[in-house]
């Protein structure tokens, strides 16, 4: 069975609209949320994403309100944070690293921290058996893909072009896919432009699907009450589940 990952950002619109929405999506076939902290600079990240970020951090979002999200959905449906450096940095990873142990948070996505970098935290990551999840582009050669996925934990992102989140650019993934393949046997997902249109054809050889800007195109939606913001996400995961599992 191939996972779909689903990233929300958290507090957009709020907290416990987030809350809400994470356990209804693991209820429509979403293996795991991806929960997002927003960012005034989330350079990874396009329009979209970008737009939920800023309205997330005007309406008061502190760090403190993902730690009550992850409190209220990890133990019924698999939870990861992502976020970038600074705000991490910013809590103590040491401390981090502990609280998301203790909250349950299986794993981290920091995009703007290179795997040269990420090493000096391994042993932190370990100790608390909370996974760094590893970042591999099309762009990177064979022996940089080996050196970063040999020791990847839970799965390995990887980014489907070289770009930003939310633009739906295809591409033949396969000769990627394989290149990670021969190093590893930790599952690989592809993130970046999956949607429901696109997730079949982005699956192929690899072991799920990472989705953001499908869902947050949905939440920024003004004519929509939260309560069909939650039921059109909930159609949309139970569809891309669907698809890349038919």
């Amino acid at each position: 069975m191939k996972q779909l990952v689903a990233y929300i950002t958290s507090c957009y619109p709020e907290k416990s609209f987030s809350i809400d929405l994470a356990l209804a999506l693991g209820e429509n076939g979403v293996d795991s949320i991806e929960l997002g902290i927003p960012f005034s600079d989330p350079v990874a990240d396009g329009p979209v994403i970008e737009r939920a970020n800023h309205i997330a951090l005007e309406s008061g979002f502190k760090f403190r309100d993902v730690l009550e999200i992850s409190k209220e959905i990890s133990d019924k449906v698999d939870t990861l944070w992502m976020g970038y450096f600074n705000p991490f940095y910013q809590f103590g990873m040491e401390k981090l690293l502990e609280t998301a142990k203790e909250l349950q948070v299986s794993g981290l996505i920091i995009p703007d921290v290179p795997h040269e970098e990420a090493v000096a935290y391994k042993h932190m990551f370990d100790a608390n058996s909370v996974a760094n999840i590893s970042f591999v582009a099309p762009t990177d050669s064979k022996e940089r893909i080996k050196q970063i996925v040999t020791d990847a934990k839970k799965f390995i992102y990887m980014v489907a072009y070289t770009g930003i989140t939310g633009s739906g650019k295809a591409e033949d993934l396969t000769p990627f896919i394989s290149s990670i393949k021969e190093f590893t046997d930790t599952p690989a997902y592809v993130g970046f432009g999956v949607n429901a249109n696109t997730a079949r054809d982005k699956v192929k050889g690899a072991d799920g699907v990472i989705v953001g800007s499908a869902f947050i195109d949905i939440l920024l939606r003004d004519d929509l009450t939260y309560a069909q913001k939650i039921e059109d996400c909930s159609s949309l995961a139970f569809i891309i589940k669907n698809e890349i599992n038919s």
